[in-house]
């Protein structure tokens, strides 16, 4: 059966980071499918995917993300590609939530090494 999902129908809630959020609608092994949501003045630690490639599309704020030592703003309703292999964090330094969707393919699941 067809179901309608929302960050308020979801069971897959958990938390990450510094109060951090998150919603995890689709877990399978070729991809997964979040929402985030970020607090003001949070971050996530530098890391990097070996197989895995992610979108970030932002729904609510503008995030900040560093990638490969470069910096990246990106505003609601934009999106950002990461390639394997790319160190990277999303920060909110911003005063307001930050939300976005997160496509993950295939799965981070055994696919993440910490930089810091």
């Amino acid at each position: 059966m067809n179901k309608i999902l929302s960050k308020e129908n979801c069971i897959n809630h958990y938390k990450w980071g510094d109060n951090c959020d998150g919603w995890n609608f689709v877990s399978k092994p070729e991809a997964i499918i979040k929402q985030e949501l970020m607090p003001a003045q949070t971050a996530e630690k530098l890391h990097f995917h070996t197989y895995a490639e992610q979108f970030f599309f932002i729904l609510k704020g503008q995030a900040t993300f560093l990638v490969e030592g470069e910096k990246i703003r990106v505003e609601a309703n934009k999106g950002l590609q990461i390639k394997a292999g790319d160190k990277h964090k999303i920060i909110n330094d911003g005063v307001d939530d930050l939300e976005f969707i997160l496509f993950s393919y295939p799965s981070t699941q055994n696919d993440r090494t910490d930089c810091e």
